[in-house]
């Protein structure tokens, strides 16, 4: 019997539930879900604390914090099994959240964004622990500070005039590959922070944990008409304990080019009102910026171009607000400045399912040095049938007038957002350099779009390769961990997650092609269906 007052005739053969225990039961997932994520944050942060203990190399501490840590030494192959565990157990409780929704049921939005915010807070106070890139942005902004370019002088080099201790060992003779306005980013956090790299660490995880808060404070104003959208994008975003690891713990510059972007895109489709010109030129700028942190969000710059095709002056705005900011940056900081990253990109570090350790190319009998020439050929005809076969339309709480910050107009049907979506998707799962950070560029766009299948895919992608990249680079398993461990993490990263990443990219090149993203798909909060593109969304 429904709610109303109709009277409807059940099928032959479907009975109705025989009472209320049926139906708490079949409403027991939401609830382990939380509960699965706050361990799962829990334990994360207690491995922060503690992360003298396991994580290299050894970071001195300031006498007086931020940050801080817990001095006591325990035991690193028990302490690096609990990551492990808070990684599939975060995994899970997202996967089990994403699926309580699909059922209906309601989730806790407060306990969620509560949850999000404190581990944010924690996190930041905290030294960095799953990976020890902020410590190499922390050495090149004090190359930057004693007047020398992180694009020509390495940390070697550095470590070798100051003594510093605390450099990590898997970059020492790389130079930076991130953009002039990180660079910056880096030297105002050095001249802050004094000759401390841990303390010069805690304020570019200040920047971060602006940024993620930002995007978490835009998601629920955008999203707030519509309380099942509304949770998912908490649950994709604020408290997806993966995201905090890898973004938040590690202190990934990722996090920052993202909310940047990510901002330009909401422009771009009129979340935000104003006049379209003026609407182009700031998306530009934003989208500009964005890559002027980290090359690889030129994928938004494409991205806006895609949804401006149709309107050459706000197409030109829009390349003219990028430009006006790369252009500056990069001339002050020169040809090194360019030809780091390209070198970096050319020379193929990663393990994707035909990269460093995955089973593809071995299994054709082809040499893995050809793994970025495959990578290059499958991206533009992947890139184009995502791109022209992706659904269409935006979530509920996104359309024109519902919000005050929307413009009244109506949006573009979401246009920056879901080709970004689409050429993020198709860069991460193809490109053969890929690690679980980098999933940022399409987590940031995913939760402004409709709930489909995509958010399944991303999610298995992310937990494979957090728990691969777990404990973090530098450590030796064998060393410190013991026999046990370091079969775990050597079967993880060169099989299991290799074969995640080949079934998801099949899975998207599936999906373009027969158009079941979803059984009966219905927006996040059940009110709008996802349709297939159409001529003035594709």
């Amino acid at each position: 019997m429904s709610g109303n007052s109709e009277t409807k005739v059940r099928p032959v053969g479907q009975e109705e539930p025989a009472d209320a225990d049926t139906k708490r039961k079949r409403q027991d997932v939401a609830p382990w879900a939380v509960g699965a994520i706050i361990a799962a944050v829990i334990i994360m942060i207690a491995a922060s604390l503690l992360r003298s203990s396991w994580m290299p190399p050894t970071l001195p501490m300031p006498h007086i914090g931020p940050p801080w840590e817990i001095a006591q030494k325990l035991s690193p192959r028990y302490l690096v099994l609990a990551v492990w565990f808070s990684g599939a157990l975060g995994g899970a409780g997202v996967l089990a959240a994403l699926w309580a929704l699909r059922r209906g049921e309601s989730l806790p939005i407060r306990t969620l964004v509560l949850t999000g915010l404190l581990a944010l807070v924690i996190l930041t106070v905290l030294p960095p622990v799953g990976s020890t890139d902020s410590l190499d942005y922390a050495v090149y902004g004090h190359i930057a500070a004693l007047g020398h370019s992180p694009y020509v002088m390495v940390p070697a080099q550095y470590k070798a005039l100051t003594h510093a201790r605390g450099v990590p060992g898997g970059w020492e003779h790389i130079p930076s590959v991130y953009g002039p306005l990180a660079t910056l980013e880096q030297l105002v956090a050095a001249k802050l922070s004094g000759p401390s790299l841990a303390r010069t660490v805690f304020w570019l995880k200040v920047v971060n944990a602006f940024a993620f808060a930002g995007v978490a404070y835009a998601a629920d104003r955008l999203l707030r008409s519509d309380k099942a959208a509304r949770a998912r994008a908490h649950v994709l975003w604020t408290a997806n304990p993966l995201l905090l690891w890898n973004l938040v713990a590690a202190g990934h510059i990722d996090l920052v080019a993202a909310a940047v972007g990510v901002a330009g895109l909401l422009i771009a489709d009129r979340w935000v009102a104003g006049p379209p010109l003026r609407r182009a030129l700031l998306a530009g700028l934003c989208v500009g910026a964005a890559i002027d942190l980290k090359a690889n969000y030129a994928l938004f710059l494409l991205a806006l171009c895609w949804a401006f095709r149709r309107n050459i002056r706000e197409l030109l705005l829009a390349v003219a607000g990028s430009l006006l900011v790369l252009v500056p940056s990069y001339a002050a900081s020169g040809m090194a400045a360019i030809k780091a990253p390209v070198t970096r990109a050319a020379n193929v570090t990663g393990y994707g399912f035909y990269g460093f350790y995955g089973p593809f190319l071995h299994h054709l009998g082809l040499s893995l040095k050809y793994a970025a020439f495959v990578a290059a050929v499958l991206l533009i005809p992947v890139a184009w049938l995502t791109i022209t076969r992706l659904p269409a339309g935006l979530p509920a709480g996104g359309s024109g007038g519902s919000s005050p910050l929307a413009n009244t107009a109506g949006p573009r049907e979401g246009q920056a957002v879901r080709a970004a979506l689409a050429l993020g998707l198709t860069w991460l799962l193809l490109w053969p350099d890929q690690f679980a950070w980098y999933s940022v560029i399409i987590i940031c766009v995913l939760v402004f779009y409709p709930a489909t299948r995509i958010d399944w895919l991303a999610i298995a992608w992310l937990t494979a390769l957090t728990i691969a990249d777990m404990p973090g680079r530098g450590l030796h398993p064998t060393a410190r961990l013991g026999s046990l461990p370091h079969v775990l993490q050597i079967q993880f990263l060169q099989h299991l997650a290799p074969l995640v990443m080949l079934v998801t990219a099949v899975a998207l090149v599936v999906w373009c092609i027969n158009g079941h993203w979803r059984a009966g798909a219905t927006g996040p909060g059940g009110n709008m269906p996802l349709a297939a593109p159409t001529e003035s969304s594709s």
